[in-house]
């Protein structure tokens, strides 16, 4: 089942410790609720990495307390928050 393999990720990866506290309910909110992210979460969702983001809201909308959301816009906004750390950090980064 996916949620064995998401946690089976997660802990391999020790996502769970990657992020600083006061950024997980931020980049929470951007992608479950409405809210932004600020630059300094946008960093540490960048260092976090693309599989421990993924497998972290992947697990997350495996819980039933979320199945009510729409997985399409969940999805969207996952994209949509990751690009713009993205985008951030690329825009922050010195040229070389």
């Amino acid at each position: 089942m996916a949620t064995k393999e998401n946690d089976q990720i997660i802990k391999e990866n020790n996502c769970e410790t990657k992020m600083g506290l006061p950024c997980v309910p931020e980049a929470f909110r951007s992608i479950f609720e409405r809210g932004s992210i600020s630059n300094k979460c946008c960093g540490e969702l960048v260092v976090l990495g693309k599989v421990c983001h993924s497998a972290l809201v992947k697990r997350t909308l495996e819980n039933p307390l979320f199945k009510d959301l729409s997985l399409t816009t969940i999805i969207a906004k996952n994209i949509q928050t990751w690009n713009h750390c993205l985008a951030m950090i690329d825009s922050l980064s010195p040229s070389t």
